[in-house]
């Protein structure tokens, strides 16, 4: 069904001492609609009028790709627009870009009306909100809905498709959401650019001289948005941590499909909080989960149908306390059409044996055939996906994706052999490299934006097998991401709630209003790790310069050492003071200092 409401895809950006002007390009289309923004009140409305008598045509104008919306600072509303995109392909018709380069920019003239002090903190939100337009793998369209999949868009009223893109996209994964919170109203639906965060992946390929187009798309949640060991578990709405529909198309001609999985976090109220080890202790809250593993499950089947819960930690050690958590909720809640599926991954493919996943394989493989795939052949539906695969590990990314691009696979060859283009077991080596890697670049998108680095165990998935470089690989990014979640993570968290809406800047912040950002951390903080450092820097610094071994120099080397080896035990036992923590969010921030029971 062709699409009527398609979204102005170039955009002239007007701007006045007292207005922004954004005028649709005649590289795109002949609109003489404009949206206009008044700078001091915020107020904005579209008229069809003549940009060229009104500010003359020697005015200048910045060509942006997308307009975004507005976000709050401290020094009033800024303008969030995409100024750089690039081309990843099309899906039905429509282009798909990736954003490269956005800009924010002041309603405000100037900050003259801010204290030094509120300069200061307007420069610290700046910051968090560019951190977060930043992140790689923003997608938008001005015509395809993203956020929405083939199978959903396939089964809705001719009237669904009158509405604007925004007005009529998937909240859970529209991205800038909250930025477009004060343009709701249909008359700015041809302005306004929605965006998703997550994966997008559009490849040509022939198999057996049939060309076809082969996509992958994923879409991460923003209703439980935040860093790795920050945000985990479930809320009291049902919503979980880090997750994402993952939807694989398949197009030949006007025959199409679609398959799709979820993931997210263990669906109970857990935490995980940075304290400096390796691998924080999993806290589960105390009491009966019952319910809000009930409201997110009803919400996946009444979306999706039936779901298999793939549970891929283990059922010992810190993942055991998860494990025995979610089995005894997922029995007590006895949700008919939702089947616990555990597998221990670590243990059971311990040794790099990875070919023990086709023992899951086998124990889901009913399902695989009950649930199917979205297959139609023009405007004529024949078969539906009756259900889906929720699969989850400790942080939803390295061992997720391979178990999920395994699935893919599967579905990958029955598709091709509905399509008649492949007999059953054949191989497409030209096909594989490009399943395997896109896979891989899949994992590694998703997981830089909740973790801070690439994926693990992308080796397996690249080449089928796992490999010591790819264990050596897998190391450096877990360092690299314990130093990320103990240490700049808090800022990051603090960049997601501002951008996303879970904290709103109030009026006179940092003037009448204290700021969060102005939270004093305990001098320990500082003191103590300085003082750790200093000892180490002394000690090594005696051992190299020093001539001679005198005993003044050994005591000496003794009173450094005893006092890095007393900062460094203190710092151990109380890793959790000297961790980057979020500012704001205040009710957040208590719940971190109380620690839940174990179960």
């Amino acid at each position: 069904m062709e699409d009527k409401s398609l979204v102005h895809e170039c955009l002239q950006l007007f701007t006045t001492s007292d207005k922004f002007y954004l005028k649709p390009s005649q590289l795109c289309c002949n609109s003489t609609d404009v949206l206009i923004i008044d700078r001091a009140t915020g107020d904005a409305t579209v008229k069809d009028i003549d940009l060229v008598k009104l500010l003359g045509s020697d005015k200048d104008f910045k060509l942006i790709f997308g307009f975004l919306g507005s976000i709050k600072l401290i020094s009033g509303l800024y303008l969030v627009v995409i100024t750089d995109r690039t081309l990843v392909g099309k899906l039905n018709g429509h282009e798909i870009y990736q954003v490269e380069q956005t800009e924010i920019i002041p309603y405000a003239r100037s900050t003259r009306h801010l204290t030094s002090q509120q300069i200061t903190d307007n420069d610290i939100y700046e910051r968090m909100v560019r951190s977060i337009l930043e992140l790689p793998g923003a997608y938008f369209s001005s015509g395809y809905d993203l956020t929405h999949t083939v199978q959903k868009l396939q089964s809705c009223s001719p009237d669904f498709f009158k509405k604007s893109l925004v007005s009529r996209a998937d909240a859970r994964f529209l991205w800038n959401r909250h930025l477009l919170k004060d343009f709701t109203h249909e008359q700015y639906g041809r302005f306004t650019m929605p965006l998703i965060q997550g994966f997008v992946s559009i490849n040509h390929v022939e198999v057996n001289g049939h060309k076809l187009t082969w996509s992958l798309i994923s879409r991460r949640g923003v209703d439980r948005t935040g860093t790795r060991l920050f945000v985990r578990g479930i809320d009291d709405q049902g919503n979980v941590a880090n997750h994402v529909l993952t939807e694989q198309i398949i197009q030949l001609g006007d025959n199409k499909s679609s398959f799709i999985l979820t993931r997210g976090s263990v669906p109970l109220p857990w935490t995980q909080y940075p304290d400096l080890t390796y691998i924080p202790t999993a806290d589960v809250a105390p009491g009966d989960h019952v319910d809000t593993f009930v409201k997110h499950f009803n919400d996946q089947k009444e979306r999706y149908g039936n779901v298999v819960c793939v549970n891929l930690i283990g059922g010992h050690g810190k993942e055991g306390i998860l494990e025995s958590g979610y089995r005894a909720t997922a029995t007590a809640a006895a949700l008919p059409g939702v089947k616990y599926q555990p597998f221990d991954f670590h243990t059971e493919c311990s040794s790099l044996r990875y070919d023990k996943l086709n023992i899951l394989v086998s124990n889901i493989a009913n399902e695989l055939k009950e649930f199917g795939y979205f297959f139609s052949r023009g405007d004529t539906v024949s078969q539906r996906q009756t259900g889906t695969f929720r699969v989850n590990c400790l942080d939803c990314l390295d061992r997720t994706n391979v178990v999920q691009s395994i699935l893919a696979k599967l579905q990958l060859q029955h598709v091709l052999k509905q399509l008649g283009v492949s007999a059953d077991d054949e191989d497409h080596p030209k096909l594989n490299y490009l399943f395997n890697h896109v896979w891989a670049d899949h994992a590694d998108m998703i997981s830089t934006q909740y973790s801070g680095t690439g994926a693990l165990k992308t080796d397996f998935t690249r080449t089928g097998k796992r490999t010591h470089f790819g264990l050596l690989k897998d190391a450096a990014n877990a360092t690299v991401r314990y130093c990320m979640n103990n240490f700049t993570d808090g800022f990051k968290q603090d960049a997601f709630d501002v951008y996303l809406g879970n904290y709103v800047i109030p009026e006179g912040e940092g003037n009448t209003v204290p700021s969060p950002l102005r939270r004093k951390d305990d001098w320990k903080y500082y003191t103590i790790p300085s003082v750790f450092l200093t000892a180490v820097s002394l000690f090594f610094a005696t051992i190299i310069f020093s001539e001679d071994y005198s005993a003044g120099t050994v005591l000496y080397l003794l009173y450094w050492a005893g006092i890095a080896a007393v900062t460094f035990n203190y710092i151990c036992r109380n890793g959790k003071k000297f961790v980057d923590w979020p500012k704001l969010c205040a009710g957040e921030r208590a719940a971190m200092t109380s620690k839940p029971k174990s179960l």
